[in-house]
């Protein structure tokens, strides 16, 4: 009878252990949460002037952080990191939908420079940073995703959709940047994503360079 009181009483020291760990995870996450987004969103404002290299605009970044968020993405691609502006606001949004972002900048330059940045914005849990040719690596990665965010050598955009294309799980995005540009290879890219039934694509133009955005139907 001993036995069993003691077994009793060791089972409700684990039970209350376990309650206590649980109420200390449930207290901590939302004020973990809270601290990084200050860090990230002190980080995008202080240098809110300073991004160069071909990054995106902070409006756009801002589009793709929220449409991350809005469709509880978590599976992401990057094609053309440069320094990391777009990459950060991708990796904020995936820190809220428990994602991670694979990048890939060819340039090391770059790549380096973009590595600092998500240190000092807390984001680099969240990123896997690849220096490689993304013609080569976007043919060998596995997928699925469920966001994909383009921003690299125009000319090669409609081969990188139809690279991507199988890998996209349904209901998920492929966006790309420059839509409301002229450069050479966008207007092929468009006509090819508009032309798709599978697909609901627009634009959005919150800045000047637009973000052509293409969700697959589900």
């Amino acid at each position: 009878m001993r036995t069993r009181a003691a077994k009793s009483r060791w089972l409700a020291l684990i039970l209350i252990f376990f309650c206590v760990a649980m109420a200390v995870v449930a207290v901590r996450t939302p004020a973990a949460s809270m601290a990084l987004d200050a860090r990230v969103g002190k980080f995008l404002d202080d240098n809110r002037s300073d991004w160069h290299d071909w990054n995106v605009p902070y409006e756009d970044g801002k589009v793709l952080h929220d449409l991350i968020v809005r469709n509880r993405h978590t599976r992401a691609l990057e094609i053309g990191t440069s320094s990391g502006h777009s990459a950060i606001w991708i990796a904020w949004a995936l820190s809220k939908t428990g994602g991670t972002l694979i990048t890939i900048e060819i340039e090391e330059r770059l790549r380096q420079k973009a590595l600092q940045n998500f240190k000092a914005a807390g984001l680099e849990a969240y990123i896997d940073a690849r220096r490689a040719d993304a013609h080569q690596l976007v043919k060998e990665l596995e997928g699925p995703f469920d966001f994909v965010f383009l921003d690299a050598d125009k000319e090669w955009y409609l081969q990188y959709f139809k690279d991507l294309d199988p890998k996209l799980a349904r209901g998920g995005c492929f966006t790309a940047h420059n839509a409301a540009n002229a450069f050479p290879g966008v207007k092929e890219f468009l006509d090819h994503v508009r032309s798709r039934p599978d697909y609901r694509t627009f634009i959005d133009r919150s800045s000047s360079s637009g973000i052509s955005i293409s969700c697959k139907n589900e």
